[in-house]
């Protein structure tokens, strides 16, 4: 049974760049699944079992001469994790569309939409580019469908969101059981009726179709799955993703292609970036 702790992985990459993309997408294959860009580097977030002296000596810059590494890791105990979520968690505001409020937030600060959630363990607050930038485009959809896939739901917010714009059947995947039940709690939170929030992975989305599709999780993943989501899309509809670095959208946009998505718009915030694809 895996801990429920979480290990906490600090790289000091000299240079920072491309480096720092190029082990996001090696530490996500090394069971890594939560990545925050720093100053001077990468923090990269997987389960407390994962070994890290181990990993470390296998990634690339650990045997290249174009890059020093330095690392140090910790374990960031089950129980505090709520406590510093409660800390560092501030009110999220996307532009004039929506602000993302905790629980213990006065209702006074929001603007637009308001979306209450407990993240617990779970990524997708709003704080991060990519959730930011998912955000910004449900509310700028020309329509919201009414059949949505939240892949990767984390707390559940785009589900939530999906929902409060018009969707009348969404299912929420996480391939972590705690976000499933997080997403779950998070949709209660904001009184949801059309959210089926369910633990697993792609095999969950068989036999549904949608006309929406989003999907913030990582560059490899997000090719690993890219053929069931074109197949799970209804004609014309949409597939939102995020989660990759703005110098990977080319490749992106060229893999999807192959499955008969178009891209319609492109999404940046900071070094991350999102895509707007269409199926023909």
């Amino acid at each position: 049974m895996e801990s429920l702790d979480t290990l906490e992985l600090t790289l000091k990459l000299t240079p920072k760049n491309p480096w720092s993309e190029i082990l996001v997408a090696e530490l996500a294959e090394h069971g890594f699944d939560g990545f925050v860009t720093t100053d001077d580097g990468l923090q990269a977030y997987g389960n407390a079992s994962i070994d890290a002296e181990s990993i470390v000596k296998e990634l690339s810059v650990s045997t290249s001469e174009e890059v020093k590494c330095e690392w140090s890791a910790k374990i960031i105990p089950h129980q505090n994790w709520n406590e510093q979520w409660e800390k560092d968690f501030h009110p999220v505001f996307v532009e004039e569309y929506a602000t993302i409020l905790a629980p213990f937030h006065d209702e006074s600060l929001g603007k637009g939409m308001v979306v209450r959630i407990q993240p617990q363990m779970s990524f997708g607050t709003g704080h991060h580019q990519t959730t930011w930038m998912m955000t910004k485009a449900l509310f700028e959809l020309e329509n919201m469908p009414n059949d949505v896939l939240d892949m990767g739901t984390g707390t559940g917010v785009l589900a939530v969101i999906a929902e409060k714009l018009g969707a009348t059947r969404i299912l929420a995947i996480d391939i972590e059981e705690w976000s499933a039940e997080n997403a779950r709690e998070n949709a209660q939170l904001n009184e949801c009726k059309h959210i089926e929030c369910v633990w697993g992975d792609r095999d969950k989305i068989d036999g549904h179709e949608f006309g929406l599709i989003i999907a913030n999780i990582n560059k490899n993943i997000l090719k690993a799955q890219m053929e069931t989501y074109a197949q799970a899309l209804k004609k014309n509809g949409r597939l939102l993703l995020s989660g990759f670095f703005s110098t990977d959208v080319d490749e992106l946009v060229t893999f999807a292609n192959a499955f008969g998505l178009t891209l319609e718009k492109q999404f940046a915030k900071d070094e991350w970036a999102g895509l707007q694809m269409i199926k023909n």
